[in-house]
């Protein structure tokens, strides 16, 4: 199913992985520390960083016609 592929959605395929990476490279002490870590490495993703996440979206939707639909497992997006 498209709308719920994981390797279509920007957030899935980038976003919880980068900010996950982010956030813990010190671990947060509280849930208030880590609340805070979130919001601030959200606002710290680069304007450009987010432009090439979105073209890679397109992209994987182009490929994902191209493929009738089917997932993308294995299908390799060059930066």
């Amino acid at each position: 199913m498209a709308p719920r592929s994981p390797d279509l959605i920007p957030c899935d395929y980038f976003l919880w992985g980068y900010l996950k990476t982010k956030v813990f490279e010190t671990k947060p002490r509280t849930i208030a520390d880590l609340k805070q870590r979130i919001q601030d490495e959200v606002a710290a993703i680069p304007v450009e960083m987010l432009r090439e996440v979105m073209k890679s979206f397109r992209s994987r939707l182009e490929e994902y016609m191209h493929r009738n639909g089917s997932h993308l497992e294995g299908a390799i997006f060059k930066t």
